[in-house]
C-alpha cells in the first residue's frame, strides 16, 4: 500500500486485524456538512450494493444565510442523526446484529459535523461489538462510482467536491497519488460564491445551472487561469472575482442568464483542459484508461457532457457516480468502510476528527499548494 495515502496518520491507530471475506455489510455515516446521511451497503464479489440511504438535507436551515453556518449544522447534525439511522436499518430491512462494521466520516470537513456522526459510529460500534472504520470523506467519493457500476481499479479521477477539486490516479482504497489540485477556490466554491454574488440563493450550484440554461456566454470574455503552466493544477479566484464585479453590470434576467452561461462554461473548460493534461500523463503508462469524475459538481450536466467528449477523445471510458451519489452522501462512506474492512483495514476508538485532510497526504506535506499549513495541517 503507497504510505503516502495512510489516511491513518494523525487520526489515531488503524489496525490490520486481517482480510475479511466478502460479502460485507456496513452502516455508513456522513455529517462532514450539512446533510445528516447514513446508508447500508453490502460489498459482494460482484460489486457493491446499497440497501438504503438516508440523506437529511438542512437546506432550508441555512437558506436565510446564503451558506452553511458550521454550528447550526452541527445542531442539527445532533438532532437527526439517531433518527437517520434507525431509518437506515429499517429501510435495509436490518439491525446492527447483521452488520459486519460502523463507518463514519472522520474528515476532512467541518469539524463539529465531522465529530458528531463520528461519535454516533463509535458508540453503535463500542456498544455492538463491531469494527470502525475511520473514513476520509474523499475518498468516500473516489469510490463513489463503484456504487452504480463494477469499476475495476486502477483508474484517473476528478473529484470536484464543494470545497475541493483534484485529479488523482487511483490504484485502489488508500492508494491514490495526486496528479494535480486547486492552488486557491475549487470549482464548487466558484459556482456557489458566483451564485450567491448574483443572489440565486442556496444552493447556488444547481441554481446557476439552471439559469445558465437560458443564456448565451459569448457575451462574456471571463479569465483563464494559469495559461503559463503545464501541470494540471486549478485556479478559479481570478474567474470568480471577475464573475462577481460584472454581476454588477447586469441590469436584465437575460444578462444574468447569458453570465450564468459563460461562468459554467468557463469552469467546465477549465476542469477538461486539466483532465486532458493528466489523461496524456495517465495514458503513458496504463493500458486500462478510465476516466472517472465524482463529487457534487458531477452533477452538473454542462460539466459531464465536455468531460465526457473529453475523455472519448483520449481513449478513455468515461463513468460518473448515480446522481443521487455525487453530492454528499453515506452510502459511498459504508462503500469506502467496506472496502478498508475487507483488507483488514479498522480504526481505534480513539481516532480523532480531522477538519483537513488529504487523500494523498505524503504529497500533500512534501509539496503543498496553500504554502500555510498551520496546525489543523495540510489541506490539499
Amino acid at each position: 500500500m503507497n504510505s503516502g495515502a495512510d489516511y491513518s496518520s494523525g487520526t489515531g491507530a488503524t489496525t490490520v486485524v486481517g482480510s475479511r471475506a466478502l460479502p460485507l455489510t456496513v452502516l455508513g455515516f456522513e455529517t462532514s456538512c450539512d446533510e445528516t446521511a447514513a446508508a447500508v451497503v453490502r460489498l459482494t464479489e460482484g460489486g457493491a450494493q446499497v440497501l438504503s440511504s438516508v440523506v437529511h438535507s438542512q437546506i432550508t436551515e441555512h437558506a436565510a444565510f446564503g451558506g452553511v453556518v458550521p454550528e447550526i449544522a452541527a445542531r442539527s447534525h445532533v438532532e437527526m442523526i439517531s433518527g437517520v439511522a434507525a431509518r437506515a436499518l429499517d429501510q435495509a430491512g436490518l439491525d446492527y446484529a447483521d452488520m459486519d462494521g460502523i463507518a463514519a466520516t472522520a474528515g476532512p470537513g467541518l469539524v463539529g459535523g465531522v465529530m458528531v456522526g463520528l461519535s454516533f459510529a463509535k458508540g453503535a460500534a463500542l456498544a455492538r461489538g463491531l469494527p470502525l472504520i475511520a473514513v476520509n470523506h474523499l475518498e468516500g467519493h473516489a469510490v463513489s462510482a463503484r456504487l452504480g457500476a463494477q469499476i475495476a481499479y486502477p483508474f484517473l479521477l476528478l473529484l470536484v467536491s464543494g470545497g475541493h477539486c483534484q485529479l488523482l490516479e487511483v490504484r485502489g482504497i488508500g492508494d491514490m497519488t495526486r496528479l494535480g489540485t486547486t492552488i486557491d477556490d475549487a470549482a464548487g466554491e466558484a459556482f456557489d460564491k458566483i451564485a450567491k454574488a448574483m443572489d440565486l440563493g442556496y444552493p447556488g450550484g444547481p441554481a446557476l445551472e439552471r439559469l445558465a440554461q437560458t443564456g448565451d456566454g459569448s457575451r462574456f470574455s471571463l479569465p483563464r487561469a494559469l495559461l503559463g503552466r503545464k501541470d494540471c493544477d486549478f485556479s478559479f479566484s481570478g474567474l470568480k472575482t471577475a464573475a462577481s464585479r460584472l454581476v454588477e453590470t447586469c441590469e436584465t434576467d437575460q444578462d444574468r442568464a447569458d453570465l450564468a452561461d459563460a461562468v459554467q462554461s468557463a469552469i467546465a473548460r477549465q476542469l477538461t483542459e486539466r483532465s486532458e493534461r493528466a489523461m496524456a500523463a495517465y495514458a503513458e503508462g496504463h493500458e486500462h484508461r478510465m476516466f472517472v469524475v465524482a463529487g457534487g459538481v458531477a452533477a452538473n450536466r454542462t460539466v459531464r457532457r465536455v468531460l465526457e467528449d473529453a475523455a472519448a477523445r483520449h481513449g478513455f471510458t468515461f463513468m460518473a457516480p448515480p446522481l443521487a451519489y455525487c453530492t454528499d452522501n453515506a452510502a459511498m462512506i459504508a462503500l469506502a468502510g467496506a472496502e478498508r474492512l475487507a483488507l483488514g483495514l479498522t480504526s481505534d476508538l480513539d481516532v480523532a476528527a480531522r477538519p483537513r485532510w488529504p487523500l494523498d497526504e505524503a504529497r500533500a506535506m512534501a509539496d503543498p499548494v496553500h504554502q500555510k499549513t498551520g496546525r489543523k495541517g495540510a489541506k490539499a
